[in-house]
């Protein structure tokens, strides 16, 4: 598995989900993950047994966003993930949404072939 699969998966109950860009006409609601890094950050010696991946989950609203982003923490939370940062990001002007970005990091185990 990997972050990106496991959030889709997660957070497509909640609202309309891509990944990288909507491909789509855009609903009023939708959510973006993007991959953000893949690292190994938890090992003393030169066998990893664990990667951290991050993503940033972009909620777009035309609406209030406030509630959107409350269900998308909680179920991050829930799902056992680290929230590592959260911030307003503005107002698009030329479509009208409000731009929140959730950022998510999980461990995984190393798979070696």
């Amino acid at each position: 598995m990997n972050i990106l699969s496991e959030l889709s998966a997660l957070l497509s109950k909640l609202a309309p989900v891509e990944t990288g860009v909507f491909s789509g006409e855009a609903p009023d609601e939708y959510l973006v993950i993007t991959p953000l890094t893949d690292s190994f950050e938890l090992y003393g010696d030169n066998r990893p047994e664990f990667e951290t991946q991050e993503a940033r989950v972009s909620i777009y609203s035309k609406s209030s966003y406030i509630a959107l982003k409350n269900r998308v923490v909680s179920a991050l939370l829930v799902g056992d993930y680290t929230i590592t940062d959260r911030r307003y990001i503005g107002r698009e002007d030329d479509t009208g949404y409000f731009h929140y970005a959730v950022d998510t990091a999980k461990l995984y185990p190393v798979e070696v072939d």
